[in-house]
């Protein structure tokens, strides 16, 4: 288990759509945390480039991140909210791109995990089949599964998962859910380690809004194996992270979850687009792709109103450092938290 062989309990977040990078990944590493590449958006050739680059640069295990394909959803579905957002491309004067289905490249890239032996393979989306799993635990990789509730963690269990990636609600980007539905419930990442404890016996690793050295020990100390991190590392040099998402990053604001950029459900921060397309339809991958030209040409222009600005609710305490050195102060800031809290527990110790 990979998760023993830490030395400091944290996991960078695969941070697909552009912020992972192998640079990001191999700093982590070297710093003595566990990372993730992405492969989500990706073709099957560019994650073998990233692959190689990283392998280039560490020696070190690693994770590689793989989306598991959402159902088909009838285009009646989203055929307003494609009208609706007809006049942003106007304004950009770009074209919305086709709103298609596709699988990411699923098996493709499951194939190329599998032929390079990655040592962790997360999914997220969704559970793969045993019979996949199975075909992972042969190339000696282990599996973690993003989970969001006990029901989606008890399925993960029942087809062989190795780890659970516990995302509460506070997360950045898109939640992880199965399956993405109005009236789910959604739980913050403290309950829902709790309830994952009581229920699988499996390692569990926390991820939502954990900012800080303080709140590792938290996630430890409700349960989980370690911590994974995104949005902290967002700032940091080897990240991809586009300039103006980096700017917006600085400012203070607010996040809300959305559907508007992907037809998936993710946290992002506010921002005219956001506020101003708030109705739109469970429809992902399709949303995804036709608003890509608006997010390109936003990127392109330094407009964040027109951007996915994907960050958790503690992203104002995001830094611009190294991801070396902001794994080296988490460390420390964990040691003297758990410190605190043994100190403080020892106080209220009866007699």
């Amino acid at each position: 288990m990979f998760l023993d062989r830490l030395r400091i309990p944290i996991v960078q977040a695969p941070l697909a759509g552009g912020a992972s990078t192998p640079e990001l990944t191999a700093a982590v590493l070297g710093a003595g945390a566990f990372g993730f590449l992405a492969a989500g958006y990706k073709t099957v050739e560019d994650v073998a480039v990233d692959m190689a680059a990283l392998r280039r640069l560490t020696d070190a295990p690693y994770g590689l991140n793989i989306f598991v394909p959402d159902a088909v959803v009838d285009p009646d579905v989203f055929a307003d909210y494609l009208t609706e957002i007809a006049a942003e491309a106007d304004r950009l004067g770009v074209v919305l791109g086709e709103p298609r289905h596709d699988d990411d490249s699923f098996a493709a890239k499951l194939d190329l995990a599998i032929a390079e032996r990655v040592p962790v393979v997360s999914f997220t989306f969704g559970c793969p089949d045993a019979a996949i799993i199975e075909r992972l635990h042969g190339s000696g990789s282990e599996v973690w599964v993003t989970v969001t509730d006990p029901f989606e963690a008890a399925d993960a269990a029942a087809a062989g998962a190795d780890v659970l990636i516990a995302q509460g609600i506070e997360a950045g980007g898109h939640r992880g859910s199965f399956v993405d539905r109005d009236d789910r419930e959604d739980y913050g990442l403290l309950a829902l380690l709790q309830l994952l404890t009581a229920q699988v016996d499996l390692p569990l690793v926390g991820t939502g809004g954990i900012g800080t050295g303080a709140a590792v020990a938290a996630v430890l100390a409700a349960g989980a194996r370690a911590a994974q991190l995104g949005t902290a590392f967002l700032r940091s040099p080897e990240a991809g992270t586009s300039a103006a998402h980096r700017g917006v990053l600085t400012l203070a604001g607010r996040t809300r979850l959305t559907r508007a950029f992907t037809g998936r459900s993710a946290r992002g921060i506010e921002n005219r687009f956001l506020t101003e397309h708030s109705t739109a339809p469970v429809a992902y991958p399709q949303i995804h792709h036709a608003t890509a030209a608006l997010r390109r040409a936003g990127r392109v222009a330094g407009d964040p109103d027109v951007l996915n600005l994907w960050a958790g609710q503690t992203y104002p305490l995001t830094e611009d450092r190294p991801a070396a050195d902001l794994v080296a102060t988490l460390s420390r800031d964990l040691a003297d938290a758990l410190s605190t809290a043994s100190r403080q527990a020892g106080d209220l110790a009866p007699g």
